[in-house]
């Protein structure tokens, strides 16, 4: 540890022409000879939380592990074989409160654990989503109090699914019942949110192209900086601003691709990446940067959309996911819906090795902060909300128990992991929705 007589503030941000950088977790921001138990990143300062939604259920088949332990993953989860030990397969978890079952309900119980209101006006009501309440917590503590994430944007209003109103499939996070919160699928705004400073999305997205790069902006401050540091945090620093620099190579590479493309797929935002995957790529990086940053610990991001007719030629699935997941017993078509698991458990398998290479604190990126992933759908050519696919990944530092399977014989509420999620980073709530208790069993003494 490089040490110093003052300690470097842990808020402390590089300024440009319109730009604010935060920095990550450095040596130099632990006061000279604090307790580690003491610094930003230690296990009782567990503050980042991210949700990771995928739409119309799994194919169980080959999603559940055989017995208790994750020795053997199924095909539909064997990406995440290099960060098993940091991860949980919970299965046996309900959402009462999606029924009567449908694409819409499923989006909006997956963080609320609430009964939408059957509308297809804007008198619509759901409930405050686990993150929204963490963001009132200590969302106030970061630049952004929580971040909002997509593949897709459904601009449709109205009536979406049986009934429903549009917003409750568009929208995964609620700051209160009567308040959705827009998600935004196009990297390059989700940029200028995390590093521009000021004005409206299309003002922040202008200055970006009147300079070259932000990077560029705030050189003379980083170069100051680092001759204040020692070795290790020089290097920190190297390596989250080359970070930063190749995801904003990437944004302007796909920007410059997508007006070449002649027919973009209509369920993505013009100027995105042609292929889902260098999309969902990306948008992970983006979270990645947010949380080594410090600029937000809160993140929600949905994977792809209810209903969602994207196809995924590029793994041998030409079909539209919808009708692929009306299965009806068709082991050629549950053979796709694993295919498709597996490409999306794939994309975020990639993330927690990121995150589990980055040192942070007494341990990793991943170590501090927790992940679920999972859908509000169990099977989909039932509809139906029981048995869900969850994961939870991370929390190391604050003694999550990976390399397992929690099995639930008997149908246990989401609530019930929200609200240990919640409790864990920090949180102190005695129910969440129609909670009956803690899933106690996922974190050690």
């Amino acid at each position: 540890m490089f040490l110093q007589k003052k300690s470097l503030p842990r808020r402390t941000m590089l300024r440009g022409l319109g730009t604010t950088i935060a920095l990550p977790l450095l040596d130099a921001m632990v006061p000279t000879l604090t307790a580690e138990d003491q610094t930003p990143a230690a296990s009782d300062n567990l503050r980042r939380i991210g949700y990771i939604y995928t739409p119309m259920g799994y194919n169980p088949a080959e999603w559940k592990p055989k017995d208790d332990t994750l020795n053997d993953l199924p095909s539909s989860l064997s990406p995440l074989e290099s960060v098993k030990d940091q991860l949980c397969v919970i299965t046996g978890m309900d959402l009462q409160n999606a029924y009567p079952g449908s694409h819409a309900t499923s989006n909006a119980a997956f963080l609320s654990a609430a009964q939408a209101k059957l509308t297809e006006s804007s008198d619509y009501y759901l409930g405050t989503t686990v993150d929204q309440i963490a963001a009132k917590q200590f969302g106030h503590q970061t630049q952004l109090p929580s971040l909002e994430l997509a593949m897709d944007l459904l601009s449709t209003v109205g009536q979406c699914d049986n009934g429903y109103a549009c917003v409750y499939q568009n929208n995964l996070s609620w700051s209160s019942p009567t308040t959705p919160l827009p998600s935004e699928a196009h990297p390059r705004i989700v940029f200028e949110q995390l590093f521009g400073e000021g004005g409206t999305p299309l003002q922040r997205s202008e200055a970006m192209r009147r300079r070259a790069s932000l990077l560029d902006s705030v050189a003379v401050e980083i170069k100051r900086l680092k001759q204040q540091l020692g070795g290790g945090d020089r290097n920190k620093i190297d390596q989250y601003v080359e970070s930063i620099r190749e995801v904003e190579r990437r944004i302007d590479r796909s920007m410059a691709t997508a007006k070449e493309n002649p027919l973009p797929d209509l369920d993505r935002p013009v100027g995105v990446p042609v292929a889902y995957a260098d999309h969902a790529r990306l948008m992970f990086d983006l979270q990645l940067l947010a949380f080594q940053g410090d600029i937000t610990r809160i993140v929600t991001f949905q994977l792809a959309r209810e209903a969602s007719t994207r196809t995924y030629p590029e793994i041998g699935v030409p079909d539209p996911h919808h009708p692929v997941t009306h299965h009806g017993g068709n082991p050629a078509k549950l053979a796709k819906i694993a295919k498709i698991n597996q490409f999306h458990v794939s994309l975020f398998a990639e993330f927690l090795e990121k995150m589990n290479s980055i040192p942070e604190g007494n341990g990793t990126l991943l170590d501090h902060s927790l992940y679920m992933y999972g859908s509000g759908m169990g099977d989909p050519d039932a509809h139906d909300h029981k048995d869900l696919p969850i994961l939870v990944a991370g929390g190391a530092a604050g003694n999550m128990q990976g390399g397992r399977h929690l099995r639930y014989e008997k149908p246990e509420p989401l609530s019930n992991l929200h609200l240990t999620l919640l409790n864990k980073v920090g949180v102190p709530l005695e129910q969440f929705a129609d909670s009956t208790g803690q899933v106690d069993a996922l974190f050690g003494v």
